[in-house]
């Protein structure tokens, strides 16, 4: 049954998409997206879309996950039908975490992904696990099917900041999985950091930035915390239990962690993301940066193709039996207009170190970049060749810079 939100147009029962872009599949890239929706426990600050063993209810079992996900490509396979990409560029499986689920599983999807639209030469295949949720022989059998890249969620190196958000693993497993990963032949490997939590001092932060770059990790992502509303977290703060992040502690944390990477051959391509090389960069998130075609699979997954945008159903029971009844999962879509996209490109190219081009602006957008300029948020040699690229400054005040380049 097609379904609808209040700020999306229905999705048809089948999921077809207009013409216009079934036309445009994969001209800029083309990737895949696969969200497991599972967690042995929920993180305080969490507010994806995941669920426990408690919160999943009936009908939903992780044993069957994988059949679901495989009857969603099948019904993608149809709708793409006769204008399939010219290959998967990426592929990205997220969560939740994913390595909840058994390692065979994630790559019969991944075979299944292959034998459907055919995976490039060079495919980037990332999945994310949670420290605690591999092993050695998991990640074998990961590296073996053909997953090139983990993405492993450290958080933290101070047990007091892990215990506050409510993550599961110890101080020391991030970075031994990292070794593991390595061993199985992973070509390249993330750490997820999280700055700005509550109790956590300049002291901590400096740890954790250490243990990443001992680690020997090729890509760094570091986020802000942020405290979103119904979490564990949001609770305990509105109590007067934790106290609120600081923005300027928050600042002193991302000047931190670009003085520690740098020094070690991290640059940053993306405001929250280092990489040592070119080469290990995320593709697949570039792809969602530069305006490329994707399509989500699982709950609540969105995707994106030649301008259209949708999103499925959120609970795993319902997604499961859309699929069962031979119904598209998806709950509301939208159609891009070209105001739309331009705002997204400004939005997203902003953040990437090769920034956006002037030209691209309009009148006042140009104005508000002369201004950036001459305060020092945009870079003076790339501003001259005709480049908007955010400086460091600038990057601290990246959502502000966006909000007055467009209209």
């Amino acid at each position: 049954m097609p379904g609808e939100l209040p700020d999306g147009q229905p999705v048809p029962a089948d999921g077809s998409l207009p013409p216009a872009a079934l036309a445009a599949v994969g001209r800029q890239g083309f990737g895949v997206y696969v969200h497991v929706p599972f967690c042995a426990s929920r993180c305080g600050y969490c507010d994806f879309n995941t669920y426990t063993a408690q919160e999943l209810g009936g009908g939903v079992r992780r044993e069957t996950y994988a059949d679901s996900v495989l009857a969603e490509l099948d019904l993608a396979a149809r709708v793409l039908g006769d204008s399939p990409p010219a290959r998967v560029d990426t592929v990205f499986v997220g969560g939740g975490t994913p390595t909840l689920l058994p390692a065979d599983d994630l790559a019969r999807i991944l075979e299944r992904i292959d034998a459907t639209w055919g995976l490039a030469p060079d495919v980037e295949v990332t999945t994310e696990a949670n420290p605690e949720s591999v092993t050695p022989e998991s990640l074998k059998t990961l590296r073996a099917a053909g997953y090139t890249r983990i993405s492993l969620g450290m958080q933290s190196a101070a047990p007091g900041v892990l215990a506050v958000l409510d993550r599961r693993h110890t101080a020391g497993r991030a970075t031994a999985a990292v070794a593991e990963a390595r061993d199985a032949g992973f070509d390249h490997v993330n750490l997820d950091l999280i700055y700005g939590t509550p109790g956590e001092s300049a002291d901590d932060f400096a740890a954790s930035l250490a243990a990443v770059v001992a680690a020997g990790v090729d890509h760094v992502s570091a986020y802000a915390l942020i405290v979103e509303d119904g979490t564990r977290l949001a609770a305990r703060m509105g109590r007067g239990e934790l106290p609120y992040p600081s923005d300027d502690v928050a600042a002193d944390r991302y000047l931190a962690a670009e003085t520690a990477l740098g020094a070690a051959g991290f640059s940053w391509y993306e405001v929250s993301n280092w990489a040592t090389s070119a080469a290990a960069r995320c593709r697949h998130n570039l792809l969602y940066w530069t305006g490329g075609d994707w399509w989500g699979l699982g709950p609540g997954a969105h995707s994106h193709v030649g301008g259209v945008r949708w999103w499925n159903v959120k609970h795993p029971s319902a997604y499961a039996a859309r699929l069962a009844a031979g119904a598209s999962p998806g709950q509301g879509r939208e159609l891009l207009s070209g105001a739309d996209r331009h705002t997204e490109d400004v939005m997203l190219r902003l953040r990437l170190a090769t920034g956006l081009p002037l030209a691209v602006l309009d009148d006042p957008g140009r104005a508000a970049a002369r201004r950036a300029h001459a305060d020092g948020l945009l870079d003076g040699a790339a501003y001259t060749a005709g480049r908007a690229v955010l400086t460091l400054r600038g990057r601290l005040l990246a959502d502000a810079v966006v909000r007055d380049l467009l209209p």
